[in-house]
């Protein structure tokens, strides 16, 4: 049996509660229950103020067995910012735009960019799989997407794992594999009709909209788009086409992060439960139901229920 974890974002205070909670203990430094184990859902760091910590924790759960984890869209970007492009000598994957470094720059701050504490992060964070499809259920960042999938399916290890010569790839916009690899970990865009733009949370002009993808009922750009709340009318009421919604079908349930959440944690369909209730929101910018760090205890059921959810507030 799991317990869920959604994303950390360098909050290892609320981790432990959490644990605590679910009836781990830590003892010689690592956290384990005798019969459970977790599976964390990738984003531990950036923006919180014990990055370096949560890692910790985490990779000394994964290690010893106690726990399982997948990468996030966090983890991610900070392997292509420490790693080097080939196709251009003395630049890394991910630029270091002064808008990549904002992001980044608390992460750096505490483990020390370039120190070893940050090389043996990176290569922790490469080791992680982009997704888990186990007997009874699966696990991926943001976005459980089959063509995606199969477009990666040539490109991952046995383990779902990213190969040390794939990376450069999967940078590349405009590539498949590039476009496979943002759907996972970020979520499912479609464009917006010509005309069209909103500002995300960090004030950047957008014309994609991530959307709600497992929903088949709501077919509008509005109904369907996960934006910030002062942006939604700026979406157009027009029907996005109906073949661009994978929706999500099988009775293996499903479990992500990423979507930043708010109010009391349920299922988002029978199937499908996000686990990312915000936990590294700034106090002035708390929605309805504040922030949480989230995890779901699953039990074996084909069906998500509300009372399996356990949180914490930081």
């Amino acid at each position: 049996m799991f317990d869920l974890i959604g994303d950390i974002h360098g909050y290892a205070t609320p981790l432990r509660v959490l644990l605590e909670r679910l009836d781990y203990r830590e003892r010689g430094g690592v956290w384990s229950h005798p019969a459970r184990r977790v599976i964390f859902l990738g984003d531990f760091i950036d923006r919180g103020p014990e990055q370096a910590e949560v890692v910790r924790i985490a990779r000394e759960m994964v290690d010893a067995g106690h726990a399982l984890a997948v990468m996030g869209n966090h983890e991610f970007n900070a392997v292509t910012w420490a790693t080097a492009d080939p196709a251009r000598p003395g630049e890394t994957l991910r630029r270091h735009s002064p808008k990549h470094r904002r992001q980044h720059q608390a992460y750096l701050d505490q483990v020390g960019e370039g120190s070893p504490l940050h090389r043996d992060h990176i290569a922790w964070f490469r080791s992680l799989p982009l997704y888990l499809d186990l007997p009874g259920l699966r696990v991926v960042h943001a976005c459980w997407h089959p063509p995606s999938l199969e477009t990666l399916a040539s490109r991952l290890d046995d383990a779902g794992r990213i190969p040390p010569a794939a990376w450069p790839e999967l940078v590349r916009e405009g590539s498949a594999a590039f476009e496979a690899v943002e759907t996972l970990l970020k979520g499912l865009e479609v464009e917006l009709p010509t005309g069209y733009e909103f500002l995300d949370k960090d004030g950047n002009p957008r014309r994609r909209v991530r959307t709600r993808w497992w929903e088949l009922d709501r077919l509008t750009y509005r109904d369907l788009a996960l934006v910030p709340p002062e942006a939604i009318e700026e979406i157009p009421h027009e029907p996005i086409p109906g073949d661009v919604l994978p929706g999500y079908e099988g009775n293996k349930p499903l479990f992500v992060g990423h979507y930043w959440l708010t109010g009391t944690p349920r299922p988002l369909t029978p199937h499908i439960a996000c686990l990312d209730y915000s936990i590294a929101a700034s106090p002035t910018s708390h929605r309805e139901g504040g922030s949480k760090l989230c995890a779901y205890r699953w039990d074996g059921e084909e069906q998500l229920q509300a009372d399996h959810f356990v949180w914490v507030a930081p």
